[in-house]
């Protein structure tokens, strides 16, 4: 694994911001505002980024930090007449207030201006510069900033609740899914955040100038009474021993990821040893039986394949847990971050760096599986594209692709084997 960056500098760069990851977040809690601390484009460009992934509108909001504030104001303005305009034409349940790289360096007091507020408006605050980390961290932050500041500590544990609180890289089908399979244990699921909610493109009866939907603040106020909480990926283990800490009887299940047969073996057991059974739900045993046929079929297209994949840390370890399993030959893995969720892959040349180690790596392989800025690299080496990440502009359902445990892993293999053997058999 490269521990650093071959170059001085990103050409390039696969890396998205931790506000980007932050404003995800937010999106995934009932009518809450995401309020970015920063000057105005940084909003707008998060806004359009992510309106043009989901296909959807996405609610965000400014304090409009401009040249002249960022030096006279030392944030407690700007945020109370960023809250006094939203509160004038909505009221929210719930601020999200997440930083920027500006107002970090400024060193703005946003957990001041947040107690300032505290009888006007219900907020969260978390700092989220954009000089460090990246989607995953910024997501993450956020999660970890809502269960300090919103949940209560507790004793007492509802043996019927449980909890899911997903990385940054699953998609509203996936948190839908894994919620319902985490149900036919006998639990009412959770999600924190549940973008299955608010970004899985149902068709509302008008466009909400808030989050759409997800978990209620009253919930997460009580998700100490957890019998379980479930975290799925690296990037999110801190946030479920936060939770955990606030009530020591719960009990914590990680997984860096629960996609491939293995993995996927490795989370039902979890919850049937909880349960104290022997056998789940008939549909899991049928959906793990049509996975083992899904690699024994796509093996013979996988087989030979050779794959770089360019993608945030966790979601790498989750591609590539899956088609390893069908025996595909990962030439190279492109994170923008350090994570790790990258240690594990120990026989894989992990590298961290953009596009440019993307293109050098592609040379010598079949397909690369990436974001939509991967297209121009695969055009131009005559190379496969599977997209997946932030963002894909060019193809509609990104809010409903499932990857993950059984049947999202079915999904993959038989997408990535049609695309190889188009790739090998029909035009490139």
């Amino acid at each position: 694994m490269s521990e650093k960056p071959n170059k001085p500098l990103q050409i390039n760069p696969i890396k998205l911001s931790q506000p980007m990851g932050a404003l995800l977040c937010f999106l995934g809690i009932k009518n809450t505002m995401p309020l970015m601390h920063g000057a105005q484009g940084c909003a707008s460009f998060s806004k359009v980024f992510f309106t043009r992934h989901f296909s959807d509108p996405i609610a965000v909001q400014t304090t409009a930090v401009n040249d002249i504030t960022a030096v006279l104001d030392g944030g407690d303005y700007s945020v109370s007449e960023a809250v006094k305009n939203i509160t004038k034409k909505v009221k929210p349940d719930l601020v999200g207030l997440f930083t920027t790289g500006m107002t970090e360096t400024k060193g703005d007091d946003i957990k001041g201006a947040t107690f300032l507020l505290k009888d006007v408006q219900k907020m969260v605050y978390v700092h989220t510069p954009d000089f460090e980390g990246g989607l995953e961290s910024g997501y993450a932050k956020s999660i970890e900033a809502i269960i300090e500041q919103l949940v209560t500590p507790t004793t007492t544990i509802d043996n019927k609740k449980a909890l899911i609180i997903p990385n940054v890289n699953l998609t509203p089908i996936e948190v839908e899914k894994i919620k319902e399979q985490v149900d036919l244990f006998g639990y009412e699921t959770l999600a924190l955040p549940d973008i299955s909610q608010s970004l899985d493109g149902h068709l509302g009866l008008k466009q909400g100038a808030m989050s759409s939907g997800g978990i209620s603040i009253e919930e997460i106020e009580e998700l100490g009474s957890s019998q379980i909480v479930i975290t799925i990926g690296n990037s999110v283990e801190k946030a479920g021993n936060l939770l955990n800490s606030k009530n020591e009887n719960m009990i914590h299940l990680h997984f860096d990821t629960i996609s491939g047969l293995l993995k996927a073996d490795k989370f039902y057991k979890s919850l049937m040893d909880i349960k104290k059974i022997s056998k789940p739900n008939p549909s899991v045993v049928r959906w793990r039986k049509r996975l083992q046929d899904a690699l024994l079929d796509t093996h013979f297209a996988l087989g030979g394949a050779k794959v770089v994949i360019a993608a945030e840390p966790d979601q790498i370890l989750s591609i590539a847990t899956t088609i390893k399993e069908a025996g595909t030959n990962i030439t190279a893995v492109v994170s923008p971050t350090k994570s790790v969720s990258l240690e594990t892959l120990n026989d894989i040349n992990v590298i961290i760096g953009d596009f440019d180690d993307v293109e050098n790596e592609l040379k010598n392989a079949d397909i690369l599986i990436s974001n939509f800025h991967g297209e121009r690299i695969c055009n131009n080496l005559k190379k496969a594209l599977m997209v997946r990440g932030f963002p894909n502009y060019e193809l509609v359902g990104n809010n409903l692709k499932n990857d993950t445990l059984y049947e999202g892993s079915c999904y993959m293999l038989f997408e990535i084997a049609n695309i190889i053997n188009h790739y090998k058999y029909g035009q490139h």
